[in-house]
């Protein structure tokens, strides 16, 4: 059975350089897989305000989602950063959708 694309190539547009980590390390306390990607996303920015005792201070954070497996290889996406916007940011946690069947739908990442 055929499945909707919930993230349709046609919605992504932005273009991002993605560094991706393995979880496992090697023996010299590396990540064991490191993959770089040049690709396009559809992202979403969000900033939230946070109040301290000092300060107040302005958290941006986004989301870039993938249409399909961006990392067959990789069992989940966990860390690594991206490129966006010309701004690096770091990858605080990556989902992979996934159908019925198991096979992946969509890729999402969250960065900060």
């Amino acid at each position: 059975m055929k499945y909707p694309q919930l993230v349709p190539l046609r919605l992504c547009k932005t273009p991002i350089q993605v560094h991706l980590e393995a979880e496992e390390l090697n023996d010299k306390g590396r990540p064991r897989q490191v993959l770089d990607l040049d690709l396009l996303c559809n992202f979403q920015d969000k900033a939230k305000t946070i109040f301290t005792a000092e300060k107040k201070l302005v958290q941006i954070t986004g989301s870039a989602m993938f249409c399909g497996d961006i990392a067959p290889e990789f069992a989940s996406l966990s860390g690594g950063h991206v490129v966006v916007f010309g701004q690096e940011r770091r990858i605080i946690q990556g989902m992979k959708a996934r159908n019925p069947d198991g096979t992946v739908n969509y890729c999402r990442l969250e960065v900060l």
